[in-house]
């Protein structure tokens, strides 16, 4: 039960934000701004930083999330659950595989990530930009982990909800829906 009074119908953070316009807008703009604006990094990429960080901190909500969201980017169900077994196995690029360490190290304590980690981005073809947008990816998601786990935000009834959360997010992007979330209430 969420320790404040939200709409039933918006489990997670959208709940919140809606709480909040005023401090949601801002939110919702720089989300968008960092994983649908112009970057050499793919959005499915981006979506994997945000499931990297939030199931290192436990966010089932996030995580489940933008599980959905990289699956559908990428157009599998497997890369998603591979990199939270262990990112060195994944099927992804070298590239890819030093960004979500870093990534992961910045969702437990950004001083974690290590002159190393940053070498190995570098030797991989990781550019200034997308070092720079992984580790504010990272903290922005460590942000919102805390945020929805902190607030003790609910979990939709069904986990169907997570592929409608995943069509909007990748079709429509993070900002907020014009006609709000009303539609949504059973």
């Amino acid at each position: 039960m969420p320790h404040i009074q939200l709409e039933s119908h918006l489990p997670g953070i959208t709940g919140l934000l809606e709480y909040r316009k005023d401090t949601g807008q801002p939110i919702r703009d720089l989300t968008q701004i960092l994983m649908r604006g112009e970057s050499t990094l793919t959005e499915g990429d981006r979506e994997l930083i945000a499931t990297v960080v939030s199931h290192g901190n436990q966010c089932r909500f996030c995580t489940t999330a933008h599980a959905a969201a990289a699956d559908l980017l990428l157009g599998d169900r497997t890369t998603t659950q591979q990199i939270r077994d262990d990112i060195e196995t994944a099927q992804v690029s070298e590239k890819v595989k030093a960004l979500l360490q870093i990534a992961a190290a910045v969702g437990r304590n950004g001083k974690e990530v290590t002159p190393q980690m940053v070498d190995r981005a570098k030797a991989a073809g990781t550019t200034d930009a997308e070092l720079h947008d992984t580790v504010l990816i990272a903290a922005l998601f460590s942000l919102y982990n805390r945020y929805v786990d902190g607030m003790a935000t609910t979990m939709p009834d069904n986990d169907a909800y997570f592929d409608v959360l995943a069509d909007r997010l990748v079709n429509h992007g993070y900002s907020r829906l014009p006609q709000g979330y009303d539609h949504l209430k059973k």
